[in-house]
């Protein structure tokens, strides 16, 4: 047993190698593929929740919606492969951020930016990524990921625009 066990501070456990995580990323994503005939993505779990809860509390409307109707045509699609996917992410991300001792609540920058306007900005940001991901038909692990993947001259525009946009961005909000 470690000092930092004896005390009561369980032994934090050093990250992967980045090679060794790409790796076994890549073998997830080939997985995926020959399991369950999808790639990774993440995006559209939001918008099936959405859509599923929009078939219980407003049935007619839903079904209506331009959008959200086909995506109900089939009945709910809360359990759509991708909103289990999603489960699994938590669930995992959970269980190997407290065996590796990682796991703390915080709220990065709320000291230099003010815990309010850190999570004003933090919840905008987030809308407009969803948003963008669901205008662009993907987010950076359903495009990005699984795009590349696949060799989808899309996924490599995106990849280009996304990491132009986010070397911009980075430059106006230094130090936020």
């Amino acid at each position: 047993m470690s000092t930092a066990e004896k005390h009561g501070n369980p032994e934090i456990k050093p990250f992967w190698p980045p090679l060794a995580a790409g790796i076994a990323l890549g073998l997830v994503l080939l997985l995926t593929f020959v399991l369950s005939a999808h790639g990774l993505g993440a995006s559209g779990a939001a918008t099936d929740v959405v859509a599923g809860a929009g078939l219980t509390l407003a049935p007619e409307a839903t079904r209506a919606n331009g959008y959200l109707g086909p995506m109900v045509a089939d009945g709910s699609p809360i359990g759509s492969w991708m909103t289990w996917e999603i489960l699994g992410v938590a669930i995992g991300a959970l269980v190997a951020a407290f065996t590796a001792g990682r796991f703390r609540v915080q709220l990065d920058g709320a000291r230099s930016v003010g815990t309010s306007k850190r999570l004003i900005t933090t919840l905008g940001g987030g809308f407009l990524a969803g948003f963008g991901a669901r205008i662009a038909g993907g987010c950076t692990s359903g495009l990005g990921l699984s795009g590349a993947a696949a060799l989808g001259i899309s996924a490599f525009v995106f990849l280009a625009l996304f990491f132009a946009a986010g070397m911009i961005v980075s430059r106006l909000v230094k130090g936020v």
